[in-house]
């Protein structure tokens, strides 16, 4: 079984940076691609950033790409957003997800397809 837990948010300035992490307390994490979403208020959720099982494959949304880069540490159970140069419109609910196909060698913008979610964490941002 698959348990996220996110952490890290928080209020930050428009230009700093900061780190989420996505960690689980299984032992299946190191075998499924990791998403992590977004949700602002009155938004549909918004895929943000994944990386596969091992770390090879990445993807970013536009919105995001050069300003976030999403790793992970197996060892660790943990899966990182860093995420620097925050706007105000970066500003949500951040959720990490898991696919629950293991050992793939992609990953998926589409949130249908993570079946294991955590529980959110907020990010505000402040111009």
């Amino acid at each position: 079984q698959v348990h996220l837990v996110e952490s890290g948010g928080g209020l930050v300035q428009a230009g700093d940076s900061l780190r989420v992490s996505c960690a689980d307390s299984g032992r299946t994490f190191s075998v499924y691609a990791i998403g992590w979403f977004r949700q602002a208020p009155g938004k549909e959720r918004e895929f943000v950033a994944a990386v596969s099982w091992n770390g090879g494959i990445t993807d970013y949304a536009d919105s995001v790409k050069g300003r976030f880069t999403i790793s992970r540490d197996n060892a660790k159970n943990t899966v990182y957003l860093q995420m620097n140069s925050l706007q105000p419109e970066d500003t949500a609910v951040y959720y990490c997800a898991a696919d629950p196909r293991p050992y793939r060698n992609y990953v998926r913008r589409d949130y249908n397809a993570y079946d294991y979610w955590g529980q959110g964490t907020h990010v505000t941002v402040s111009s």
